[in-house]
């Protein structure tokens, strides 16, 4: 399965003349991404997988099962620092 994601560019000097180019990114085979955007976390690729997120003291906050190729998971937990976990893929999230 190949996951497509979506990447806007633009000129560095866009007018409203200027058009915008789309531009199409294959994800590699078996990649996973995660995202963390204003409440929201976002995993690409992570099907079957299982989500954590944990607290920088080893509070687990959160365990899910991954149930779709592009998954989007709202948080609703406290600011901070915390760790994402998908598979092997680790990642640092900021919430603020």
């Amino acid at each position: 399965m190949t996951i497509l994601t979506l990447s806007f560019t633009a000129p560095a000097t866009a007018s409203a003349a200027t058009g915008y180019a789309l531009e199409l990114m294959a994800l590699p085979e078996g990649e996973i991404t995660i995202n963390y955007s204003q409440g929201v976390l976002y995993i690409n690729g992570g099907e079957g997988k299982m989500l954590e997120v944990v607290s920088l003291t080893g509070r687990r906050l959160l365990e899910q099962q991954i149930d779709s190729p592009a998954q989007k998971i709202e948080l609703n937990i406290p600011k901070g620092c915390y760790i994402v976990k998908v598979g092997s893929v680790v990642r640092k999230i900021a919430v603020r």
